[in-house]
Formats: structure tokens, C-alpha cells, sequence
């Protein structure tokens, strides 16, 4: 599977259109788990700690859940008693998710579990009242504007904080580089953009959106950069994150498709063989009330 295949699936689970995932989607998340661990930035979370007054227990909200790999990621580093709720369309995900995360906190206290299976644009502040903190990991992206609103809206009207990690910011570095990398860039950041079943995806822009909207609501708002590092050791990730980024590039402008065929074979070879390195730039975000 490629990451290009992955995105398609994810915007239309994001609409929360009924998907029928491939046998492979849960392969495509494992595979990109350990970047995103390694990316995110760790000091949003002790800012998160900061909040969790009182006794207890902490109910945190995983939006877009798919295998669990930011409950696995956050609750063994967060104190006290927590009750996590997984959303996400697909009953199979939730399954695994809910199999894998831990049942400690970082003081040793119970780990809990609920999933909850549905769309998610049409969260309301009544499912997230007594929350915690909301949270999610490369979702905000594959949003629209009047979406990205509605959530803040959501967050804010309950009174809880938010912590949206992993958002492309477009920006992404290939050595070593080519003339080609930037061109390829404009089309994958323009496909993101792109208008998909009537809904105008934020793309690249989504962060900024975001951040702008938990401004209007007066609570404050923290950002890092949490890029993806690749090399040697992420081989297999990044041929199938660079089949991706080509693919999503070449359908937004098909006259790529010639002009790059050369390329992607030079470059999915360096891949392969652990010669190239790319950083693919993310954004996390954190938003407090005051």
C-alpha cells in the first residue's frame, strides 16, 4: 500500500463514509508508528500533565484511533487514572487498538479503554463533557475548513484542552536533492488541497487553521515542530511514503508522470538501498483554555 492510497482512505473515513479497508492499511500504520514516536514533540506533553489536576480519573479522547498508536505512545507518559475513548470508523482498528494499549499510567495507575465507532465531524461538546484532553495524530490534514472550526468549537465549548499531532506542514526535504524535488512538492501539497466529494481539504494549511481558531476562542495555543526524520533505518518507509508523495503529485498534474518516471526509479532505488534521507516537516499543537 502506498501512503498516496492510505490519504484517499483517510479523507473519506474523515467524512465518515463507510470504507472497506485493505488487508495492508494496518501494515501502513505499524510501518509509520515509530516516526511518528520519534517525531513528536515531548514537551507539549508535559504541558498536558500540567493540566491533570485532581484525583482523577482522566478521560482522554483519541480521535481517529486507528490502531492505537498515540494511546500506546501518551498514557505510559502521563500520571493517575485514565480512561481513554478510541473513535475511528473502522470496528477492526478499534479492536486492535483497544488489544494493545497499555494498562499502566507513568505512575502505575489503571489504564482503561472504550471505543467508540462513528464520524467524527459530528463530535458534540456532549461527548466530550468531563474530558481531559482531546487528542489526535494525522488527522487535522485531511480536514476541512468549516470541519477544523466545528472541532475547535467542540474542544472549546467543553472546556477541555487539545493536542493534535503529526500535521503536514508541506514542506519536505530530500538528500540529496534533485531539480525535480520542489516541482513534485507544489503538485503533492496542491493534491492535498484539492476538493474530494464536495469537501475543500486544508491540507498543509490545517495547522495554521486550527490554530487560528482556538485563538478566536480565546485559549492558548502552542506549537512544535515534529518532523519525520528518514534514513537507512526507515528504508521501507520511505520507498512507500516516496511512492506516495509521487503518485498524489502525478494525478494533480499528469504531465509529471513522463517527466518523472526516470526520477522515481533512481529515487525509489536510493530508498531501497538506504542512500536517501528525507524530513518530512509536521506541526504539533496544543491548545489550553485559560
Amino acid at each position: 500500500m502506498t501512503e498516496h492510497q492510505v490519504v484517499e482512505i483517510e479523507h473519506q473515513v474523515a467524512e465518515g463514509a463507510p470504507v472497506e479497508l485493505p488487508p495492508d492499511f494496518a501494515q501502513w500504520l505499524a510501518l509509520r508508528e515509530p516516526a511518528d514516536v520519534a517525531a513528536r514533540a515531548v514537551d507539549l506533553v508535559e504541558a498536558v500533565r500540567a493540566t491533570l489536576t485532581g484525583d482523577g480519573p482522566y478521560v482522554l479522547h483519541d480521535l481517529g484511533a486507528g490502531t492505537g498508536s498515540l494511546g500506546r505512545w501518551l498514557a505510559p507518559l502521563l500520571p493517575g487514572p485514565q480512561h481513554w475513548i478510541l473513535y475511528d470508523q473502522d470496528p477492526d482498528l478499534l479492536a486492535r487498538a483497544r488489544a494493545d494499549m497499555p494498562t499502566a499510567a507513568a505512575d502505575g495507575a489503571p489504564v482503561t479503554v472504550h471505543t467508540r465507532q462513528g464520524d467524527l465531524t459530528r463530535l458534540r461538546a456532549a461527548d466530550l463533557a468531563g474530558a481531559a484532553l482531546v487528542t489526535a495524530s494525522a488527522l487535522l490534514d485531511m480536514l476541512t475548513a468549516a470541519e477544523i472550526d466545528h472541532l475547535v468549537a467542540v474542544c472549546a465549548e467543553a472546556g477541555c484542552p487539545a493536542l493534535f499531532l503529526i500535521s503536514v506542514t508541506g514542506t519536505v526535504r530530500l538528500t540529496p536533492a534533485d531539480p525535480l524535488d520542489g516541482e513534485i512538492a507544489d503538485a503533492f501539497n496542491a493534491h492535498q488541497r484539492r476538493t474530494a466529494g464536495g469537501r475543500r481539504l486544508l491540507g498543509p494549511d490545517a495547522v495554521d487553521a486550527c490554530a487560528t481558531a482556538f485563538a478566536r476562542h480565546a485559549m492558548t495555543v502552542r506549537t512544535r515542530p515534529s518532523p519525520w526524520r528518514l534514513g537507512p533505518e526507515q528504508a521501507d518507509l520511505t520507498a512507500q511514503w516516496l511512492t506516495g508523495w509521487l503518485d498524489a503529485a502525478c494525478e494533480q498534474r499528469p504531465e509529471l508522470t513522463d517527466l518523472t518516471r526516470e526520477y522515481a526509479q533512481r529515487r525509489l532505488a536510493e530508498a531501497k538501498a538506504g542512500r536517501l534521507r528525507v524530513l518530512v516537516d509536521h506541526t504539533d499543537l496544543l491548545a489550553v483554555p485559560h
